[in-house]
Order: C-alpha cells, then sequence, then structure tokens
C-alpha cells in the first residue's frame, strides 16, 4: 500500500519535467529482504540532468541508482537492479539497513495517455491498484470499481483478482507470479483526513507535522484572521462554527481539538462524534474533557473512545515538542502500534 500523496508529488515532478522537454521514469521499490529503509511500493521520480524528486534509501543509494536511469532513460526500457547492503565489501558505505532491495526504473513517456488517467486519478484522490509487469513494463489501473485502465489485454485474471483486493488489505506492495511473468501490485489510497479545531499558534506546527507525516489536513476555526493559507499553507480552511457543518462533509475523519475555549472545544467534539470519527484526541487535563462530555450528553470513556490529553508521553512542554507528541501519537495509532521505544526490536517494520 502507498500513499496517493506520495504518489501524486511524483506525478507532479514528471510533469513538471516533462514541460521543459526533459525525459522522466518512476524509480520504484517493489521487493525487500531484511531491514530496509522504507516499504515496498515507495516511489521516486528520476530525471535527466540528475532530478530526482522523492527517496528510495535515505540517500544512500540514490546516485547508484541514478546511473541506472541515465540509461533506462535512454532506451526507453525497464530496468531492475538489485542491491544487498549486507555486502560491505562492494559497498564500504556502512549502511544501516543490511537488507536486500529490489529495484524497478519506469521511463514515463509524456504522449503516453496511461499517465494522463493516473494523474486525474490521483487529483480526484481515488484509491486504485497500479500494476507493472516488472519484464515488459506493461502498465495497468483497477480503480475501486473495478474498470481496468491501460494495458487490459495483457492483465491475466488473477493479477486483476489480486489487485481488486489489495485496496481492500494490502499493506505494502506486493509482487504476483504467474507462467514466469511477474506483476507489481501496489494499492494507492489516500490520505487519511486530519481535522485540526483550533487555528491558535501552537496549532501551527502539528497541522505541519502532520501534513508530512501524509494526512491530509483541515484547519476548523471560524477566525478568518487566524484560519488562513498564511499560517496554514499545507492545509484545506473551514472557516465556520462547527455546527454550521455538516457531519457529512467530515466524516471518517481524524480530530485534534484544540481550541483552548471550551464551548467551541465542545462545539468541535459534539460534531466530530456525530460523523464517525477514526479518532478523537483532546488538548488539556482529562477532568476538562470529562466536563466537556458532561455538557454534551456524550457517554464516553477517556482513554478508549477518547484520547485526553492527547499525545504520547515524551516529556512535551514547547509548542513545537507538543505538536511531536500529538502527531506521534496520531501515527502511532494509523499504524496500530503503541509508541513504544525502538529499543532491542529486531524488525522496525513488522
Amino acid at each position: 500500500m502507498s500513499q496517493l500523496k506520495e504518489f501524486r508529488t511524483i506525478m507532479n515532478s514528471m510533469k513538471f519535467v516533462w514541460e521543459k522537454d526533459k525525459k522522466a521514469s518512476i524509480v520504484m521499490l517493489i521487493g525487500v529482504n531484511g531491514s530496509a529503509y522504507r516499504l515496498p511500493g515507495t516511489k521516486m521520480m528520476m530525471a535527466e540532468d540528475a532530478e530526482m524528486i522523492g527517496t528510495i534509501s535515505g540517500g544512500c543509494l540514490e546516485g547508484d541508482i541514478y546511473g541506472h536511469a541515465e540509461k533506462a532513460l535512454q532506451t526507453g526500457i525497464p530496468t531492475i537492479i538489485n542491491y544487498d547492503l549486507s555486502d560491505n565489501e562492494i559497498w564500504g558505505l556502512g549502511i544501516g539497513c543490511k537488507g536486500s532491495l529490489e529495484i524497478l526504473i519506469l521511463p514515463a513517456k509524456k504522449e503516453d495517455p496511461f499517465w494522463k488517467s493516473t494523474d486525474k486519478l490521483l487529483n480526484d484522490e481515488e484509491e486504485f491498484s497500479f500494476i507493472i509487469e516488472i519484464q515488459t513494463g506493461v502498465k495497468a489501473i483497477v480503480t475501486k470499481y473495478g474498470d481496468i485502465i491501460g494495458d487490459s489485454d495483457y492483465l491475466p485474471s488473477m493479477v486483476y483478482e489480486s489487485a481488486r483486493k489489495s485496496l481492500k488489505s494490502q499493506k505494502r506492495a506486493e509482487i504476483v507470479t504467474l507462467d514466469g511473468r511477474k506483476f507489481v501490485v501496489d494499492a494507492i489510497r489516500p490520505s487519511q483526513k486530519l481535522i485540526v479545531a483550533g487555528a491558535g499558534k501552537d496549532a501551527i506546527p502539528v497541522v505541519e507535522l502532520a501534513a508530512k507525516a501524509g494526512f491530509s489536513v483541515t484547519v476548523l476555526d471560524p477566525r478568518s484572521d487566524f484560519n488562513k493559507e498564511r499560517y496554514f499553507p499545507e492545509a484545506h480552511h473551514f472557516v465556520e462554527i462547527p455546527e454550521n457543518i455538516n457531519p457529512v462533509n467530515v466524516k471518517n475523519a481524524w480530530w485534534v481539538i484544540m481550541n483552548h475555549l471550551q464551548s467551541r472545544d465542545e462545539e468541535a467534539l459534539h460534531l466530530a462524534l456525530k460523523s464517525n470519527p477514526k479518532y478523537i484526541g483532546v488538548l488539556g487535563p482529562v477532568s476538562r474533557t470529562q466536563e466537556m462530555l458532561l455538557n454534551i450528553g456524550a457517554d464516553l470513556t477517556i482513554g478508549e473512545d477518547i484520547f485526553s490529553p492527547v499525545g504520547l508521553d515524551i516529556g512535551a512542554e514547547t509548542m513545537e515538542e507538543v505538536a511531536i507528541s500529538i502527531v506521534s501519537e496520531l501515527m502511532a495509532v494509523r499504524s496500530n502500534r503503541e509508541g513504544k521505544s525502538l529499543k532491542g526490536k529486531l524488525k522496525i517494520h513488522a
């Protein structure tokens, strides 16, 4: 599974390169054995003149990968590279990750209508399965409705069914092998929607970090002098009081409530509870949140239904530290983790 937001950044980068009449390619991590910096499905863009967007290895391998990408861009032929990062005699880099990686370089041509269809799905934030036949570069998309875009004549029915199932449960890109043919199947899903209720100064680092962590953030605050792009350039904006917002328009979202005005927090909490929330975190002490729940008539358990005080216990004090604490908890819950130290853990991504 890959984040739609990351793929859209790669797509926008390719369009920018194409506008300059340069060749571009998608570089995709398709296989990992052992420890690695990123998971299968990770993508980056490599173009002529060493233009790069994204990262596969955190900077360890990108220079070498680009040498292969240059050749693929000239020939237009997909290229597969394998790295064994445990072999220090070859690399001599002291790379921290000791796994083996399989990387696909896929030249992307501006005139290929497939990329225009892909771009539309990404901009519409529609989930889909992205499929590449590794040996040939044949590409297809299976939409959430089951429609096929791209080289449908070359897509075996078993791969099609695997792509449909991937949209429901896939956690990382997978390889499907059929009669000697190998296909990458990568479920592309939209970012989780996060509503930050409150546009105070302490919300600024929360929104910034949450956006960097892959959330699609909306700031909810009726104060137009505070809730605007100047302070929250990464966010969408609801410049409304909560009671004027239809719960349908914010359904299935994550919530961080931090207005510093109890009446406004109660309004936001009431709206969140009517919108089938995936997570609700409330800034401030437990006693305040209990009083708010009592005032709005909600019979919920703090610590189970409500995260209050919001954030992980990391000794945060400044606005920036509190933001790190809050977004760390969001990430932990999103990944179904407890937010503990990695100390002694043999497998980070397991």
